[in-house]
């Protein structure tokens, strides 16, 4: 998850963003790194379909500025990269969130953002060809990001093992 990947070591000071989800048979408390992952959190769970394990999955592969690109895109291949998020979801969040887009916090540049959907659809696509082949969403997305996404997808598949081959 990006939040967990941005804390501090072992007895350092964290400073979190909560959301308290309250059911009938549980009470969870969900803490984010940022106001936007926080955010984004809430719109997502706000779709219909979309609980906070799923909402976590999305969060856990795209950051909120992936995920209002994604919207604003209409791009719902890149958000069912997401764990137990499928074609119908993905596009059932696109639809109910497009109208909130503002709230995610792009605004202007994310709608400039998606004027580029045939470089969002390159990285997607580059990201699903990896996941693939067993790597996971969560490693590949920040790697894949690097690069400038309107590359051929061969090209990025290429650069993205290569950068991977040489963090390990």
């Amino acid at each position: 998850m990006n939040t967990q990947r941005s804390l501090p070591a072992i007895g350092k000071e964290a400073v979190l963003y909560t959301h308290m989800n309250v059911r009938e048979d549980a009470v969870d408390l969900f803490g984010f790194s940022s106001l936007a992952e926080l955010n984004c959190f809430k719109l997502l769970t706000s779709v219909s379909g979309v609980g906070p394990k799923v909402g976590l999955a999305i969060l856990s592969v795209l950051s909120p500025e992936q995920v209002a690109v994604a919207v604003a895109a209409g791009d719902f291949k890149t958000l069912t990269m997401a764990q137990g998020v499928g074609n119908k979801l993905a596009q059932r969040v696109i639809l109910e969130l497009k109208d909130k887009l503002k709230a995610l916090g792009g605004g202007e540049e994310v709608t400039a953002a998606a004027g580029v959907v045939n470089a969002a659809g390159n990285a997607a696509e580059a990201m699903n060809a990896l996941t693939v082949l067993g790597y996971t969403p969560s490693d590949v997305a920040p790697v894949v990001a690097k690069f400038d996404s309107s590359l051929p997808v061969e090209e990025l598949i290429r650069l993205t093992l290569k950068a991977m081959a040489g963090r390990m």
